[in-house]
């Protein structure tokens, strides 16, 4: 269940946790139908057969901007905004990839209000994300995810 949180608090809130989205699986086959989707085929991600022959990993992991493309359904399961009437994805800043993300991990994001700016109509949201894999010991993903918000 999302936490609410008030559009006009949301300035009050900067430097503070404020949600932790739900796990969501990572499987092959999601892999797969990414890789389709942008023509990213490398062996690394779709042949488990090669990767466990050659890879480093042992099996198959996701792409980087795979999991970066899971951050707006983790935000929407972490948090939700009273008041906002849109919202728009605006851009990352910094973006690092510590851990490999296997094949058929469940991941999750915690995310913390950074900054809140305004912007003409509303606030552009600046939220530092740590995505962590199940069981893993370093995030597979840490960003800046930057989210233009309308009241």
């Amino acid at each position: 269940m999302p936490v609410t949180i008030p559009f006009d608090g949301l300035p009050a809130l900067v430097g503070t946790e404020l949600g932790v989205s739900s796990w969501f699986e990572v499987g092959q086959q999601r892999i797969d139908t990414f890789a389709e989707a942008t023509g990213d085929r490398q062996w690394i991600h779709v042949d488990p057969q090669r990767c466990a022959r050659e890879s480093p990993f042992g099996g198959p992991v996701a792409h980087g901007f795979l999991t970066l493309s899971l951050l707006p359904a983790m935000l929407e399961s972490a948090l939700a905004i009273d008041g906002m009437r849109m919202g728009l994805n605006y851009g990352l800043d910094r973006v690092r990839f510590p851990a490999p993300l296997p094949a058929g991990s469940r991941v999750r994001g915690r995310w913390t209000l950074a900054a809140c700016d305004p912007v003409d109509g509303g606030v552009q949201l600046t939220w530092s994300v740590t995505v962590e894999a199940e069981g893993g010991g370093k995030p597979v993903c840490v960003a800046s995810f930057l989210v233009r918000a309308f009241a």
